[in-house]
């Protein structure tokens, strides 16, 4: 039988669809997505503005459409932060019901962290107590975790989009947007901060999206689509973000290996990412390619 995992991202739905024959693991044998920005201006009223609902459910539309060809029998739809925190969230899952034909399950950010967690642990990158981060465009979830069980989890509305329609307000971003970014982190992030004090976690796993491009970008060779995991050189990285946070909008756009969707973001990834980085003192780092609908799948192909 096929089954289908859909993830409405608060900048892009994944849709997987995978093969499941009896106890053996599911085998991906398709995968799209499509930047739907649903978040687009959404900290100005918290709510999905009209031109982005009605791409969030032409999206739909088009991946039920897909999903039909396949002959899906089950499609499993998780929306997180930018459905979950819009006014007009419930109205989106409904006319998704009723236009697409998709019954979408809107799960809080605990939910969210837990399936992040079982996708990260199957793409086999937990080696020892970890902290793994993912960098949604509107919240961000921390786990920390070893390869038996996880220790603690979290999550923050300091997605990548979020940070950047608040604070990002220069190009190239000036001395004063970053500060204003780096007093709100540390006001958010008191809790991971005493946590991960206590525990001293040596790695940080980033799950897919941000880390995707990370990863890619320090190396040309890095076939995203085809690998679980892969180490990130710290050194390389830190070079790498240091390039990102001082180029305009445009230099970035000429960059190669940097998607459209993340030209602006990556830098509220970058600064978020170098906060941790330094506040925790992590040794190591690492991505995971798989990341929430993976750790979706991995739910289904258990029952």
């Amino acid at each position: 039988m096929k089954i289908a995992v859909i993830d409405l991202g608060t900048n892009t739905f994944h849709l997987i669809i995978a093969e499941k024959n009896g106890s053996q693991t599911p085998q991906v044998v398709f995968k799209t997505n499509k930047p739907v920005k649903l978040g687009e201006d959404i900290t100005k009223a918290n709510l999905i503005i009209q031109a982005a609902f009605e791409r969030g459910i032409a999206c739909l539309k088009e991946f039920k459409a897909i999903a039909d060809r396949f002959g899906v029998s089950q499609i499993k739809a998780m929306a997180t932060s930018g459905v979950r925190s819009a006014h007009n969230g419930s109205e989106f899952v409904k006319e998704a019901r009723i236009q697409a034909g998709i019954n979408i399950e809107v799960i809080d950010g605990e939910q969210e962290a837990t399936y992040i967690y079982e996708g990260v642990k199957w793409s086999g990158a937990i080696t020892g107590k970890s902290l793994i981060m993912d960098i949604g465009g509107g919240s961000t979830e921390f786990i920390l975790c070893s390869e038996e069980k996880v220790i603690w989890k979290k999550s923050y509305n300091i997605g990548a989009a979020r940070l950047m329609q608040r604070f990002f307000k220069s190009d190239p971003i000036n001395e004063h947007d970053k500060q204003a970014i780096l007093t709100h982190l540390a006001e958010e992030l008191e809790a991971l901060k005493a946590i991960c004090k206590e525990h001293k976690p040596q790695t940080l796993i980033g799950s897919a999206g941000a880390f995707e491009t990370f990863a890619g970008m320090i190396d040309p060779m890095l076939d995203i689509d085809h690998v679980a995991t892969a180490n990130i050189s710290l050194e390389a990285y830190q070079k790498l973000s240091h390039q990102l946070i001082k180029a305009t909008h445009q230099e970035r756009a000429n960059m190669p290996r940097l998607i459209p969707l993340r030209v602006d973001m990556i830098v509220m990834a970058s600064i978020l990412t170098n906060y941790v980085l330094s506040e925790l003192g992590i040794a190591q780092m690492k991505l995971s390619t798989y990341d929430l609908k993976m750790g979706v799948l991995a739910s289904l192909s258990n029952q």
